[in-house]
């Protein structure tokens, strides 16, 4: 026997039991059984399908479209307890797809579970693999430098520190608290991140606020001192105390650099204050060290400031929740919650879990997750997610998904992710520096050596010059340019219920200027209605019998709605089999031992069904909007079903934001005909439109619209427009807090599901790309001055210093700003 599994993303039990669909038998063939699995990451709701065969002994999952318009890749499969899934046979484990997420296949099923013995493996197989969070970074080349210092210990198979996140991924056999003892001899702090800490805030140093105050102190008696009368040597005294609390750090954080053969500014500038020493020049050398420590201490708090926004989303969700056992209630922390728990949320308490409502009602305020700002409410078989806010009345929740599952908890994911991916504006900075660090150094040496041994001038004279030129080598307010920016904007943007990928995507938003978005369910509501009903030499209850067996596998919102009004009307469904989907034009299945259709004109037009007596009457439908669906045979039409679509009310507004915020094309894609495309594009007021456009054609239109030179992003639930998102440079999907499939195949996902949040993120990421060019402008231009005014003998050491730590102070503020950009 053949036979065919399909993923339901129906909620209730009745619709979820028939999920097996026999090629070559009838649907409820004594051998096919269905049961009850769960994929993490397949569609708009929980899928609850799994068929297992004839042998009991080697049951394989699988999904596939019920409407085999598109099959998504599985990516994860997640067992269930044994009380979830009977008879669960020993031999079974889930295992990952490696194909890309951006991969769709339209006629295949792809498999999840197999029969092999091995256990499920972690993502995270390498136990040996720890993050630690790492203090004191102020710009990518620390990062760099800890990386080179930790890759050279014996120990240490593979380190990776992001500066943004200011993070270290770190596989190491020996102890951690030799780890820590390695980063704190570079001048960092570093500590284990665990479930426990991951929310702690990052603790002040006050120490370090001290000894620079007492630094600056001596400095400003020594320099006072001078003009006073005071002995030189005492000054002299004081410029060296101050030298050594100021720079004691710097210094030893340039001997471990040197040894792991890294070339950072506490290199250049430990060089450049000592340098100034051993000419004599110590008040120079004094404050440079003075002001590079200050510089560094406030442009820490100032990155510290876009790092927060992650610890924010962290704390959304609480850490404990209230746990009904029987008549028992207990508080228990959310790690120790299982799938399937009842947990209590009382009126303005937090949501700790995802779960489903299973008594009460209430307005839970999803802002935090969706960026949606008036309350949604919530009844009984509603889904409800960790994070949000329980507005009023108790609710009891099942729990669905555990503590690290969550919603929240893979948009934290996803947006550290997104963080610590380097944009390309961000990966050319860093080669650059990479190259300009080195050579401005050389020529330093060069520029201390060589006019002095040709008798240009003194020994003393170039000496100082070559100092300045090394502070002057120190590119970290060029390097700092783009990640601070880029952080901040992602930050931005999940605070306000949109997750951007990574600083690629930001980039690409930024230059998009054409947007096209998918009709059903995207710029309309995607629930139709059943408007008219035509019938042929059959009753009404005969045509919607027919038409709720032909439907009943679908789940098209048009297929879902004419079996929602049949079931409605009472009307019971006949004994099918052989149910398939025809793409782009409608379903098939055997009745009584005749083959039944359910579709469009194509369909008819293809299979030669006689449609004279109809053709008027679509045509009419058609005219006003409305979407038909033909039921009928190869020999006779039966009738016609017209169902509408409603506009949503977000997408006037979201389409006039869009096109202030500088996109100047907007197009519809739609598979419905001329007539109901055109009234819908008149109403949501796009530019264009394409209608009566199979799956594939999607991909042509996008296509079409990058050859007449438009960057081009896609918009779509992120399920059945996988090939167009695929191919637009840009793929945007809505309704992301839904379904985990959105989350893997767009490159931007807006939480919420509708538009209302798409002008912003158009706004932000155009703000962030001009920041960006801002800044890297700035630090550009500073050094070049700065590089200027050396050989002139205009530039001192501390202004040299100054020009570099402030370039970079007022770059970070300047990107910080993109925090707090508003609707």
């Amino acid at each position: 026997m053949s036979e065919q599994c399909c993923s339901s993303n129906k909620k209730d039990e009745k619709e979820i039991q028939s999920c097996c669909i026999s090629i070559q038998a009838p649907i409820k063939d004594e051998n096919t059984k269905c049961c009850n699995s769960k994929f993490e990451t397949e569609a708009k709701l929980e899928v609850a399908s799994c068929c297992s065969n004839e042998k009991p002994s080697e049951p394989q999952c699988c999904s596939s479209s019920s409407h085999n318009e598109k099959i998504q890749d599985v990516n994860s499969c997640s067992r269930k307890s044994s009380n979830e899934l009977p008879n669960e046979p020993e031999n079974i484990s889930c295992c990952s797809s490696d194909t890309s997420n951006k991969t769709v296949n339209k006629q295949e099923t792809t498999s999840c579970c197999s029969s092999q013995k091995q256990p499920t493996k972690p993502l995270n197989q390498n136990k040996n693999i720890k993050i630690y969070t790492i203090e004191g970074m102020d710009c990518g080349s620390c990062a760099k430098s800890i990386e080179n210092h930790l890759s050279i210990h014996p120990l240490v198979k593979n380190v990776s520190v992001n500066f943004s996140t200011g993070k270290m991924k770190i596989e190491h056999e020996n102890g951690v608290e030799e780890i820590i003892s390695e980063v704190s001899k570079i001048g960092y702090k570093a500590s284990l991140l665990s479930k426990s800490n991951k929310t702690a805030n990052v603790p002040k140093n006050k120490e370090g606020n001290g000894l620079i105050i007492l630094s600056g102190v001596l400095i400003a008696l020594g320099f006072l001192g001078s003009y006073n009368g005071i002995s030189s040597l005492i000054t002299t005294f004081l410029y060296a105390v101050a030298m050594v609390i100021s720079g004691y750090k710097p210094v030893k954080s340039a001997f471990y650099s040197i040894k792991s053969r890294s070339l950072d500014m506490n290199v250049l500038m430990s060089a450049a204050a000592i340098g100034a020493a051993l000419i004599g020049e110590w008040f120079e050398g004094a404050t440079v060290v003075w002001l590079f420590a200050l510089g560094i201490l406030l442009q820490t708090k100032s990155i510290e400031k876009t790092r927060s926004s992650i610890r924010n989303l962290m704390e959304l969700a609480p850490p404990e929740a209230w746990v009904k056992a029987g008549s028992e209630i207990s508080k228990k922390p959310v790690e120790e919650i299982s799938i399937g728990d009842i947990i209590i949320v009382k009126p303005g308490d937090k949501i700790p879990l995802d779960g489903e409502i299973i008594h009460g009602e209430s307005s839970v305020n999803q802002a935090p997750i969706t960026g949606e700002s008036i309350p949604v409410d919530k009844e009984m078989g509603d889904t409800v997610y960790a994070g949000t806010i329980n507005e009023n009345g108790s609710l009891e929740i099942k729990v669905t998904k555990l503590v690290e599952d969550t919603t929240i908890s893979k948009i934290i994911h996803l947006v550290e992710e997104a963080q610590e991916q380097k944009a390309p504006t961000e990966a050319f900075v860093d080669k650059f520096a990479r190259i300009y660090t080195p050579i401005v150094f050389v020529l330093a040496l060069v520029i201390m050596v060589l006019p002095p041994t040709l008798g240009f001038g003194t020994w003393g004279e170039w000496f100082y010059k070559g100092l300045e030129l090394l502070v002057v080598a120190c590119p970290c307010a060029l390097v700092i340019s783009t990640p601070v920016a880029i952080v901040s904007a992602i930050g931005n943007a999940a605070k306000n219920g949109v997750l951007i990928k990574g600083g690629t995507f930001l980039e690409v938003a930024g230059a998009i200027n054409a947007i096209a978005f998918d009709k059903t369910g995207t710029l309309t509501e995607g629930k139709p209605k059943v408007e008219e009903i035509k019938t042929l030499n059959v009753s009404d209850d005969e045509l919607l019998s027919l038409a709720l067996t032909l439907e009943d596998y679908s789940t098209h919102p048009i297929a879902k709605e004419i079996v929602r009004y049949a079931i409605e009307k009472g009307v019971p469904s006949k004994n099918g089999e052989f149910f398939k989907s025809i793409v782009g034009k409608g379903v098939q299945a055997t009745i009584e031992g005749i083959i039944y259709y359910a579709g469009n004109m194509k369909l008819f037009e293809e299979i030669n069904t006689p449609l004279e007596l109809i053709k008027n009457n679509v045509q009419e439908m058609l005219s006003k909007g409305k979407t038909v669906v033909i039921i009928g045979t190869q020999q006779q039409i039966y009738g016609i079903i017209a169902v509408s679509d409603t506009i949503r009310e977000t997408t006037v507004s979201a389409l006039k934001g869009l096109k202030q915020s500088g996109i100047n094309q907007t197009v519809m894609l739609t598979g419905d005909n001329e007539g109901t495309a055109n009234l819908i594009a008149s109403k949501a007021n796009v530019n264009r439109y394409f209608a009566e456009l199979l799956p594939e054609d999607k991909v042509d239109a996008i296509k079409q619209l990058q050859n007449e030179g438009h960057k081009v992003a896609m918009v779509g639930d992120g399920i059945n427009d996988a090939p167009a998102l695929a191919v637009a440079d840009l793929g945007i999907a809505m309704g992301g807090a839904g379904t985990d499939t959105a989350m893997e195949t767009a490159d931007i996902i807006l939480m919420a599901d509708n538009l209302e949040k798409l002008p912003h993120t158009i706004k932000l990421s155009r703000r962030a790309l001009a920041i960006i060019k801002q800044n890297i402008w700035f630090s550009i231009i500073v050094k070049i001055i700065a590089l200027a005014l050396i050989f002139p003998g205009w530039l001192t050491l501390w202004i040299a210093v100054l020009s570099d730590t402030g370039a970079a102070l007022i770059v970070i503020l300047n990107a910080i700003r993109l925090l707090k950009v508003k609707e």
